[in-house]
């Protein structure tokens, strides 16, 4: 059985298999990140934080702990479904679609581990920021957390196998026309898969675009989780903080 969708995302993260092949994601590492980037916007516990495009909450959770209060929300129904066995008075979710406004707003808006520029159309990433801006309090601050473009081109693995557990992954990786995709297939339970992810190869430049046309002010970049200065060349992230 072979499956594939146009929008891709639509489909993959509502299946197992997304949570499988990417089961390793770390935690900890989630953890030092809101600290530091709290840290660093001066947020204080209680504050609202929303996680847009949360998946299974992974961040949403680490906030949580952190004091603040998290919703996060995301369009896979079935990540929704997993991140509200956290639930707790300060911390819910919610299905969502990132490119409208929440029905609230708050202190901050995370988008955080490249979960911008998905989309087929060109006008649903300034919609996405557009609806950042309008869930923002006066005076909230936006971040978004995105790869750095450069850095995944110069590096890009072409072909890798990743097995886990009885499921062995076949990865193509490949730049086309403005786009990162990485191609997915394997066999479980003699039924054949394949999904394709794909993100627009967006720069600085872009968002500055992005943000100009939206009237947003862009306060600063990292180019790391530790907040070290974004180096175009080098970094493995970029990370734009914005009001």
């Amino acid at each position: 059985m072979l499956k594939d969708t146009e929008n891709w995302f639509t489909s993959w993260f509502d299946t197992p298999y997304y949570h499988i092949l990417y089961k390793d994601r770390d935690y900890d590492e989630a953890l030092v990140f809101m600290k530091n980037l709290t840290q660093f916007l001066n947020l204080k516990k209680k504050q609202t934080i929303l996680d847009l495009a949360c998946g299974r909450g992974r961040h949403a959770v680490s906030l949580n702990e952190l004091g603040f209060d998290v919703t996060g929300v995301d369009l896979s129904t079935e990540s929704i479904l997993y991140a509200k066995s956290f639930e707790n008075e300060t911390l819910r979710f919610d299905v969502h679609d990132m490119c409208k406004p929440y029905h609230k707003k708050f202190d901050a808006v995370f988008n955080l581990f490249t979960s911008f520029g998905y989309f087929e159309k060109e006008e649903d990433n300034f919609r996405t920021i557009a609806a950042i801006k309008a869930n923002l309090n006066e005076g909230g601050k936006g971040v978004i957390d995105f790869m750095n473009v450069n850095t995944v081109i110069t590096n890009l693995v072409e072909k890798e196998t990743k097995t886990v557990g009885k499921i062995t992954f076949h990865i193509h990786r490949y730049v086309n026309e403005g786009y990162i995709y990485k191609d997915i297939s394997f066999t479980d339970n003699n039924d054949d898969y394949f999904f394709t992810e794909k993100v627009k190869a967006l720069k600085l430049e872009d968002f500055k675009n992005y943000f100009k046309k939206a009237g947003i002010e862009l306060l600063c970049t990292f180019g790391d989780y530790n907040l070290k200065e974004f180096d175009p060349l080098h970094s493995p992230r970029l990370i734009l903080i914005f009001s």
